[in-house]
Parts: C-alpha cells; sequence; structure tokens
C-alpha cells in the first residue's frame, strides 16, 4: 500500500511501519548533496571576486599583477625632484693684506701714536729678572735732552733732534744702574745719536739711592737704538767703587736692564700693529 509518489515507503511485514533505515539513509544524501553544494558554491564566488580583483590591478597596473609594478608606473628622470640649488662656496682669488709690521710703527714719529710716559717704558715698582729683583727708585722726564746726559752725549741729542729723554734708576745688592730713552722723530736719527754718542746718560739718585758713577768713578756704560728710539745705561757701585770687567754683577744688572727697555719699545710697536689689524678685520658698520 502506498501514499503516493514521493511519499515514505513501507517496510516487510505489511504492518505500514515506515522503513527508517531507508529514510534515514535517504535524508543523509540529501544532506550530503546540499553541503558539497554550499562549498562548491563558495569556491566558485570566492574565485569570482578574485578574478574581479586580478583584472583591476591589470587594467590600473597595465600589467600582469604577478609581474610586480608596471615599468611605465615607476618615476622617470623627468619626474625626479630637482637637486638642491644651494650655492657653492666661493673663495676669494686676492690675497688678504700681511699683518702690520710692529716697526712701522716706532720708526716714525708719524705712526707712533701711544703716549710716551716714564711709567710706560718702566711700570710698577720693580724689575724682576730670574731670581734677580731689582727696586725701581727715581725716575726723571725731560724735553731738554742734555739735561740728562754727561760729557758730549748731551749735544749729539741735541744736534740729532732728541724730543725728550725718559730716565730710571733700578738697585739691587749695592749696584745701581740708570737707563735713559731719548725719543727721536726718525729711526735714523736715533741710530745717528748711536753712533756719535760719547760720554752717557747722567746718573739719577734719590729715593733711597746715593749718588753713583759721578765725580770721575769708573762705571759701564751702554748705547743702543730700536726704531726712533735710542737708550743708554750707566752703572755701577752705590758705595763709590771704580767698576771692572770682572765686576759680574754690574754686568747683569746692566744687561737685565738694557734688555728689559728693549722689550718695552718693542711691545709699543707690537701694541700698535695689533690694534691696528684687528681695526681693518672688523667688518663696516
Amino acid at each position: 500500500m502506498s501514499f503516493g509518489h514521493g511519499g515514505p515507503s513501507w517496510g516487510p511485514g505489511g504492518n505500514q511501519t515506515p522503513d527508517w533505515a531507508a529514510l534515514a539513509e535517504a535524508s543523509a544524501a540529501k544532506s550530503r548533496r546540499r553541503k558539497w553544494l554550499l562549498i562548491g558554491g563558495g569556491a566558485l564566488a570566492t574565485a569570482a571576486v578574485a578574478a574581479v580583483v586580478a583584472t583591476a590591478v591589470v587594467s590600473a597596473g597595465g600589467g600582469d599583477p604577478q609581474a610586480g609594478p608596471s615599468a611605465s608606473a615607476l618615476p622617470g628622470p623627468e619626474d625626479l625632484p630637482p637637486e638642491s640649488a644651494e650655492p657653492a662656496p666661493s673663495f676669494s682669488s686676492v690675497a688678504p693684506a700681511p699683518p702690520p709690521d710692529p716697526m712701522d710703527f716706532i720708526t716714525d714719529e708719524k705712526r707712533d701714536k701711544l703716549p710716551i710716559t716714564v711709567d710706560g717704558f718702566f711700570p710698577g715698582k720693580k724689575l724682576t729678572s730670574g731670581d734677580r729683583v731689582h727696586l725701581k727708585g727715581p725716575t726723571a722726564r725731560s724735553a731738554q735732552c742734555a739735561s740728562g746726559a754727561q760729557g758730549a752725549l748731551g749735544t749729539v741729542l741735541t744736534k740729532n733732534g732728541c724730543d725728550q729723554l725718559i730716565r730710571a734708576t733700578y738697585s739691587r745688592d749695592g749696584v745701581a744702574v740708570t737707563v735713559g730713552i731719548a725719543v727721536f722723530g726718525t729711526e735714523a736719527e736715533a741710530k745717528k745719536a748711536v753712533e756719535q754718542s760719547s760720554g752717557g746718560v747722567a746718573s739719577l739718585s734719590g729715593g733711597g739711592v746715593p749718588v753713583f758713577c759721578r765725580a770721575g768713578v769708573v762705571c759701564r756704560r751702554t748705547a743702543n737704538s730700536y726704531g726712533r728710539y735710542a737708550y743708554f745705561s750707566v752703572g755701577g757701585f752705590t758705595n763709590g767703587t771704580n767698576v771692572t770687567k770682572d765686576d759680574k754683577a754690574v754686568f747683569t744688572s746692566g744687561d737685565d736692564l738694557t734688555n728689559f727697555t728693549f722689550h718695552q719699545i718693542r711691545h709699543r710697536g707690537e701694541t700698535q700693529a695689533s690694534a691696528a689689524a684687528t681695526a681693518s678685520a672688523a667688518p663696516a658698520a
């Protein structure tokens, strides 16, 4: 007995009991077919989406997406940003002027503009040279150069145009030395005064320094020049003893003082040369 096409089938025995095993098998087969259809449909959908994406990539890049970016899509030389336009350093072909020579400032009064003072040449209260300390005593400055000279030196200074004479005395251990700086207008005048010199600068006493190198006492005298300055010295014992060639203390003190005087004159030129160089290097306002 049946209920028509598509109805349940009944098993043997005629008791009209459904064949549950057959029904379960049919249901399982139907379920398997639906599952595979769903999986297959998903794969087809995925493949379709991938095809659309690939097509879009190829259309945008103009080439095979597996081959990387299209050559036509890479930037060419004309597409690169321009190189920096920073200016290259430039150097002047004109060599800088050499620094001023200090001698240029102490050979002529037209360029030697620093004030001329006793303390400018003989500063402080003492002079130290090595382990020797010379105490500064009396000083003097006179526009009458002959008044600070002995013998024929006064006439020589005046004849060659000496403008002024500065003197300073230093003493140490019974030895005293007076140094005199005669100021001239030019280097030539100072050199000529030294070449013609006779006699010497007059010793200067006072301030605890007794009279020395007077009344025919034998003393050591020197004469030299640097630039427009001639400098002289006279040195001896403060007790009036004559100086001999073996009296090392007198020669050492005299050398200390004359070397110091030379360096003071040279320093005057260096100071003015340095100031001139600084002024020339300063930018214009």
